[in-house]
């Protein structure tokens, strides 16, 4: 994709669903297919999440998901979208991603979240304290880029990443709220907020990011970008019909349930109740499907709205085929904006 000079980076975030009826290998072989053609089609990065206990998502061993990206293509930067600190100890995360950077110079970025990504019977298995409630981030995070920069304090006395101490691999603070957007700030590291379903929270904490800016070694201006669900199809009422997937993903977790990706259906009311349906639809404020044109005009307000650095996407959609193609007329959409 050879973009105009006045659009902004557009990258890729994937959790690697997992389809009824499919399995995860299946999931990674799409996962691998989508990141080759987002390569072609001119996408920034790649990202992947770490997300545990649910039967839909495969990328729960986020680091060895973007080994296997990363050695599957050529160009395109390959990173986490997040990988949530607190399930770990700092060391590994440095070691896990030095390991990565040595293996795929210049390719890798590590996107940082203090959330679990669980619930709580998988954090228990995790063996992730379940009292410190994400307050003990910042001694994480300062303990993980000591390792990576042994001139920074925070390391334990004696240890040393190997592989990762020395590699300069870009830090990423994610949020769906204001903690990280005004920690990131006052680090002046880049920031990714989740408005993909967190919408409600996106302009306060750009806000607060942007406010809370001191220039570092890592930026000298605030870089902030924005996740969001797009969906693109050929009319609108095609590319709602495969909105109803990921409608129904977020549906099972508000019922506290969770399952693999369901195929679309023709008709939501006959599966909510109204208050479902509310609090769905509010999880979807940043989020487009629609055709072409649709699209492109939601884009040019969310753009002008957040002043976005860059935009990251996401979709949920049960066809592998038509994700594709969702994905590749997004990428053409981009060159007009």
């Amino acid at each position: 994709m050879s973009s105009p000079s006045h659009t902004i980076p557009l990258s890729l975030l994937d959790l690697a669903p997992i389809t009824q009826g499919s399995t995860a290998t299946e999931a990674f072989e799409h996962t691998l297919d989508l990141a080759r053609h987002a390569e072609d089609w001119g996408y920034n990065r790649y990202w992947l999440a770490e997300h545990h206990n649910m039967p839909g998502i495969a990328s729960s061993a986020t680091s060895v998901a973007i080994g296997y990206v990363a050695g599957g293509t050529k160009r395109i930067r390959v990173g986490s979208g997040g990988i949530m600190l607190p399930n770990h100890a700092p060391l590994m995360i440095a070691e896990q991603f030095g390991t990565l950077e040595s293996m795929y110079p210049g390719r890798i970025d590590l996107g940082l979240g203090r959330a679990p990504g669980s619930d709580q019977p998988a954090a228990r298995a995790i063996r992730r304290g379940l009292t410190a409630g994400g307050h003990d981030f910042p001694e994480l995070l300062s303990e993980l880029r000591a390792y990576l920069d042994p001139t920074r304090e925070g390391r334990a006395p004696g240890v040393r990443a190997v592989p990762g101490e020395g590699l300069d691999i870009p830090i990423w603070l994610l949020g769906s709220s204001g903690f990280s957007a005004q920690l990131a700030g006052q680090l002046g590291l880049p920031f990714a907020f989740a408005s993909h379903f967190a919408p409600d929270y996106l302009l306060p904490a750009l806000d607060l990011y942007r406010s809370n800016f001191q220039p570092s070694g890592a930026l000298t201006e605030p870089y902030a970008m924005v996740g969001v669900n797009i969906i693109v199809a050929e009319t609108d009422a095609q590319a709602r019909y495969l909105a109803t997937s990921q409608e129904q993903q977020f549906l099972n977790l508000i019922r506290g349930g969770t399952s693999p990706l369901l195929p679309p259906v023709d008709d939501m009311d006959a599966l909510w109740s109204a208050q479902e349906k509310a609090l769905v639809r509010g999880k979807f404020g940043y989020s487009i499907a629609g055709s072409e044109e649709t699209v492109a005009t939601r884009l040019r307000a969310i753009l002008k709205e957040t002043a976005a650095d860059e935009l990251i996407v996401t979709a949920q959609i049960y066809d592998h085929k038509a994700r594709l193609r969702s994905f590749e007329m997004l990428a053409e959409i981009w060159k007009t904006l």
